[in-house]
């Protein structure tokens, strides 16, 4: 009998220990240490190569799965801000099912939308993680490295990287270059206007030279017309939060002196104002037509939602452009997968519900930055730019713009909820712990410090 359960107890004990070794292997401090460096050198690898920012995405994710409190987890699911994307998500693999397109189309379909189901995973690692602003400092820091070398290649095309389509673009494009510029811009602000009050002239003078320097590229060498857009609101946003009204008119009244001379100055920003109205009156694709195809996209998708107010399913954008143009000509012949606006990527494919489940998202984002602080602002920021960008473009949708709401998001939305309910988290992580209570002292302490 005794043999038995000796046996027995054999069996069972290898496994517990295994799990016991690799609890106390990930919780060590080199591990943990590790783990940030990965997610900071995603950060800081996305401007330059999709390929190195997928390798350490899943190298990040793969260490991060044995230190996660599942039990916590599925708590956390309960919050907007971690199941709406998981929703949106389900909600195209749903879609498949309706859809009457390939199976290679349907499928291609939900890939967009896949990375959102990281951000539940970053939203919890960074409720613990007391490096986050490793990664915040990572993404500028990568930014202003491609910013010297965009003013480089400006003069001298024959340093580029790569094979690019527009001057001043050493690596992939004008599109996702002006998207980070922007973001490291307006991130810039908080610090910029807090060291100067703090009288502080060094750091203050450092940030703002930074900030005009980014600015500067975006309006004297290339950039996107939807950061033309969306920099007002930022800029509108900032002023409301951080200023006083007097601090505000005079920011203002800044802004429009320097937007004249700008204007008087920059022969590549009037073009690219003065080409809209080309664009505008274009009838096909011979010539530069972006407005006009953008409005004939946006026209088409509004017709293919009203025929299918619960969408066509999923991967069938491409099937409805397809069918619609049958016997058209021009811009109305032309054929697209990306109708360049978030809202009707996701109308088209998945209907109402999926437009609700797309700001619902979007709102409970906002929502996690309601504080002044900086990693508040830098949250807020990453949200809104992606809104209205994606106002002109599927932008949650594309690869580069999409990672950069993932990571913005996941990382200051977990320190946010941290900031927020520090106890409560660390009761979480220290529970069945002889130590809970040293556990939530000390963590409170490390929350105050970021």
């Amino acid at each position: 009998m005794s043999t038995d359960s000796d046996a027995i107890g054999l069996a069972i004990e290898p496994p517990a220990r295994w799990r016991d070794r690799v609890r106390t292997w990930s919780a060590s401090v080199a591990y943990v240490r590790a783990t940030d460096t990965l997610i900071a050198l995603a950060t800081a690898s996305l401007p330059w190569s999709t390929t190195a920012l997928a390798v350490f995405m899943l190298l990040w994710l793969v260490a991060v799965i044995p230190t996660i409190d599942w039990e916590q987890f599925v708590l956390d699911l309960a919050r907007p801000s971690f199941a709406l994307p998981i929703a949106l998500v389900a909600l195209a693999v749903i879609g498949v099912a309706w859809s009457e397109t390939s199976w290679a189309e349907r499928l291609q379909g939900i890939k967009p939308l896949g990375k959102l189901l990281l951000l539940p995973f970053l939203l919890g690692y960074f409720q613990r993680s007391q490096r986050g602003l490793w990664v915040f400092l990572a993404f500028p820091v990568s930014c202003t490295v491609l910013m010297i070398l965009s003013w480089i290649v400006l003069a001298l095309p024959q340093l580029k990287l790569a094979h690019t389509a527009s001057d001043g673009v050493p690596v992939k494009n004008y599109l996702d270059q002006s998207q980070e510029f922007a973001l490291c811009a307006f991130a810039l602000a908080l610090p910029a206007l807090t060291t100067l009050r703090a009288r502080q002239w060094r750091f203050a003078a450092g940030a703002i030279a930074l900030m005009l320097l980014f600015v500067a590229n975006m309006l004297y060498v290339v950039s996107a017309r939807a950061a033309l857009g969306y920099m007002p609101v930022l800029l509108i946003l900032f002023a409301s939060l951080h200023l006083s009204r007097r601090a505000t008119r005079l920011l203002f009244a800044g802004v429009a002196v320097t937007s004249l001379v700008v204007w008087t100055t920059s022969p590549y920003l009037r073009q690219r104002i003065a080409d809209v109205g080309i664009e505008y009156r274009a009838h096909d694709t011979s010539g530069i037509a972006s407005t006009a195809q953008r409005l004939t996209y946006w026209r088409k998708s509004v017709k293919f939602i009203g025929e299918a107010p619960l969408g066509h399913g999923t991967g069938a954008i491409r099937r409805m452009f397809t069918q619609d143009a049958v016997g058209q000509a021009g811009l109305e012949a032309e054929v697209i997968n990306n109708p360049h606006n978030q809202t009707l990527n996701v109308g088209v494919q998945w209907g109402l519900i999926g437009i609700l489940l797309l700001y619902a998202m979007w709102i409970s984002h906002v929502r996690l930055f309601a504080g002044r602080d900086l990693v508040s602002w830098i949250g807020l920021a990453v949200v809104v730019q992606n809104i209205t960008s994606s106002l002109l473009n599927s932008h949650l949708s594309d690869f580069h713009e999409g990672w950069m709401y993932v990571i913005g998001v996941g990382v200051a939305g977990g320190m946010a909820l941290r900031a927020r309910r520090p106890e409560k988290i660390l009761a979480g992580q220290c529970r069945g712990r002889r130590v809970e209570a040293a556990c939530i002292i000390r963590s409170c302490i490390c929350s105050r410090r970021v």
